[in-house]
């Protein structure tokens, strides 16, 4: 999550006759000059990005014409996945430098552009490197959108009231993404679920990014900054330094050393159960009463992970505020170890379905906990570069452990061995959290 480096808009500033600290109410903040424009673009952002890749993770996985190996999975995973940690870093240095509001003006265009070729190249039948590409693209140009959205806040939200626009910001757009995924699969079922049909879902997806451009369009030029800008460095100078400080941060601050280390095991353990429940919906599973297999059974996945999502949002600052930080996120990873462990021994549709909701639930605590031990305990100097960094752990991993998994899983994904391995790694990041936390104490008291 890269930041701005400008100063303080005066868009930021304290609305009229408000006390400071005051909140605003979601009534309030919906009014607030800019933020609903700038909501509109993001959610119109995440909708047609879910669409994207639910219709082409249906296209590769469960496409008729298609034969979808573990390898085929975790190549269209990554693709989708690696362009917000690879890409990300840049997009952070360039959109400090750029005018804001022509970068969520231009990348929404250039991303429906790709989006209509990867549609192309879907209806043709072709696979590998010609999908994967155009595709790979238009996931890196979303990177930008989703950057500018987030260092644009500050802009047309009063400072003090950044943690509700954002809260709002970042759980609706979720919401939306799942949304654009649900209709993604719905439309699947409507006009087919070979190339044809894949194709005609991936291109309805363009209706997200044009929307996005035209909400756009409608702010002023520099209105959303930046402010000021660096040009003391080349871009790529910017980059790699800000690893080196956000790593040097890190390790420097043993509270967000654990907490890294149990996002990174829980994002490890959640690539595994990803991508063996994929394989396990396309090839193992058969429909049992309400529950279906195939890719209406991962649409009902989704929908249930979704509310696991809502959820945490609900329990994790009572979790937080009753049993401290720590132990919150101790709690999260000992609930999905139990629950990776029973997936291991009862590995069943209606066990996945069960699991999808509880380690949605508790991976998420466990980044919200990360999130503000990041916010609340990183200087504010580097805290951008530490962000940077947080990307990589968050993406970088997950699609790692997707990898390692297709390379050890059988081609239905029935691997109970693995499962009981991603609740290993859960134990290691219980162990490693309360390293750091030792440690954390030592330097207190020396």
């Amino acid at each position: 999550m890269p930041t701005s480096g400008s100063g303080q808009p005066s868009a930021a500033t304290d609305a009229p006759g408000e006390p400071p600290n005051v909140r605003l109410g979601l009534a309030r903040l919906l009014r607030t000059r800019g933020f609903r424009r700038l909501l509109a673009v993001r959610f119109a952002t995440q909708w047609g990005d879910g669409m994207f890749q639910a219709a082409l993770g249906g296209a590769l996985l469960f496409n008729p014409e298609r034969q979808a190996d573990p390898l085929a999975v975790a190549a269209g995973l990554a693709v989708l996945l690696l362009p917000y940690s690879l890409i990300g870093p840049f997009a952070g240095a360039l959109i400090d430098r750029w005018d804001r509001r022509r970068v969520l003006l231009g990348a929404s265009l250039v991303r429906a552009a790709l989006v209509v070729v990867v549609a192309a190249v879907v209806l043709s039948g072709a696979s590998g490197v010609a999908l994967y590409l155009p595709a790979l693209a238009a996931a890196g140009v979303n990177r930008f959108v989703l950057a500018a959205l987030s260092v644009a806040l500050p802009h047309v939200v009063p400072r003090q009231h950044l943690i509700e626009a954002n809260t709002l910001a970042v759980t609706a757009g979720a919401a939306t993404a799942a949304i654009g995924g649900a209709t993604a699969i719905g439309l699947r079922e409507l006009v087919g679920t070979g190339d044809a049909g894949s194709g005609a879902v991936t291109l309805v997806g363009i209706a997200g990014s044009l929307t996005a451009a035209v909400l756009a369009a409608g702010f002023r030029r520099g209105a959303l900054g930046p402010d000021r800008t660096d040009h003391r460095r080349s871009t790529v100078s910017s980059v790699l330094h800000g690893f080196a400080d956000g790593a040097r941060a890190t390790i420097a601050t043993p509270s967000v050393a654990a907490s890294f280390l149990a996002l990174g095991t829980h994002r490890l353990a959640f690539g595994v159960s990803t991508l063996l429940s994929l394989l396990l919906f396309r090839y193992a599973f058969t429909d049992a009463g309400p529950l279906r297999a195939g890719m209406a059974g991962l649409g009902e996945a989704v929908v249930l992970a979704a509310a696991g999502l809502g959820t945490a949002a609900l329990l994790a600052p009572w979790m937080v505020h009753r049993w401290g930080r720590p132990r919150t996120v101790r709690v999260s990873l000992v609930v999905a170890t139990f629950t990776q462990l029973a997936l291991a021994a009862l590995l069943s549709l209606p066990v996945v379905m069960v699991a999808a909701f509880v380690l949605a639930l508790t991976g998420q605590i466990v980044k919200l906990s990360v999130d503000a031990a990041v916010q609340g305990e990183v200087g504010d100097e580097v805290l951008g570069r530490v962000f940077a960094l947080y990307d990589i752990v968050f993406n970088v991993g997950y699609v790692l452990a997707v990898a390692t998994a297709a390379l050890l899983s059988p081609p239905d994904g029935t691997a109970p061995w693995l499962f009981a391995a991603a609740a290993l790694l859960y134990v290691l990041g219980l162990v490693g959290h309360d390293l750091q936390l030792r440690r954390a104490r030592r330097l207190a008291v020396s």
